[in-house]
């Protein structure tokens, strides 16, 4: 198959295409030119701007693709913009499970609980709303306005793994063992995961299979940020210092997250597994205790 990925060079993204090249298909990634990879002559490349209708209309005026897969589309215009001069016979979309409100967040939830088809659509460009309703709009203009598109939607939890730049998870690790105080407003809500090599491994499932409409996708199980304290605690010997009030200091990165987790029966069924949280989760923290070590001995040389 010929795959046009979108946000082919850093953290799931570079797996994904990885997974792709391992399974035979002819990969082709676009970006903006700026980031580097280690893909070499296996990948095609074009420099194109995501968010530019003239010049996806340019680089894509004489192309076409069995699957454009696209990790970096926020909202509904992004959808527009590509959908209207890109030719493609499938199309997958990294969403979230943003979409689902946040406000009813709780253990198992499935995929009917946002449907797309029927939220009200709105044409909207990234800064026009927040991260959440963005994305709602980006599956709503999907699946209401491009219906002659195979097409799904793979909504992720948040996504960890060694390579993250978001760096949310190794902030509890590094706080903990800097015994720098913290604000965590939900230490005892489990919550769902998903590792970065498993998201890329079912992007390129859906790639593959034909399957349409939104799924969830997540590592089995779930574990709080209490337990997570907890394992960096005694691994290292250091006491996480929280803040009882919030007093606007370094607040943790899940904070506001209630209890949830998604389930992903849907796609189990069609027959994907997923790995279990805890048979990665611990040797990741220690991967980032090791990091947090390092660079205080780097600290300490200068």
């Amino acid at each position: 198959m010929k795959v046009l990925v979108f946000g082919g060079t850093r953290f799931f993204g570079v797996h994904l295409v990885e997974r792709l090249l391992e399974n035979g298909h002819d990969v082709t990634i676009a970006t903006r030119g700026l980031a580097k990879d280690h893909f070499g002559n296996r990948v095609k490349r074009l420099i194109v701007e995501r968010c530019d209708s003239s010049s996806l209309s340019e680089i894509f005026k004489d192309k076409e693709y069995d699957c454009i897969c696209d990790n970096i589309c926020y909202a509904s215009n992004d959808v527009k913009k590509l959908l209207d001069v890109a030719k493609c016979k499938r199309y997958v979309m990294t969403s979230t499970m943003s979409v689902y409100p946040l406000d009813d967040f709780h253990i198992g939830m499935k995929e009917e609980e946002f449907d797309p088809l029927v939220y009200p659509l709105k044409w909207y460009e990234r800064p026009d709303a927040p991260y959440d309703e963005i994305k709602r709009q980006a599956e709503a203009a999907l699946f209401q306005k491009y219906q002659n598109v195979n097409a799904a939607a793979v909504r992720f939890p948040f996504v960890i793994g060694e390579e993250d730049y978001t760096k949310r998870l190794y902030f509890y690790v590094e706080n903990v063992m800097n015994e720098t105080p913290m604000y965590i407003d939900n230490a005892k809500a489990s919550m769902s995961f998903i590792r970065a090599e498993d998201a890329g491994s079912f992007l390129a499932w859906m790639v593959e299979n034909k399957e349409t409409g939104s799924f969830n996708a997540a590592n089995s199980g779930t574990v709080s940020i209490e337990q997570i304290l907890h394992y960096v605690e005694e691994k290292t010997g250091k006491k996480a210092i929280l803040l009882k009030e919030d007093a606007g200091q370094n607040q943790a990165p899940y904070n506001g997250t209630p209890a949830y987790c998604l389930n992903t029966q849907k796609a189990e069924e069609k027959g994907f597994h997923f790995e279990r949280l805890d048979s990665f989760l611990f040797n990741l923290l220690d991967y980032y205790i090791e990091q947090v070590n390092n660079q205080a001995k780097t600290s300490k040389k200068w």
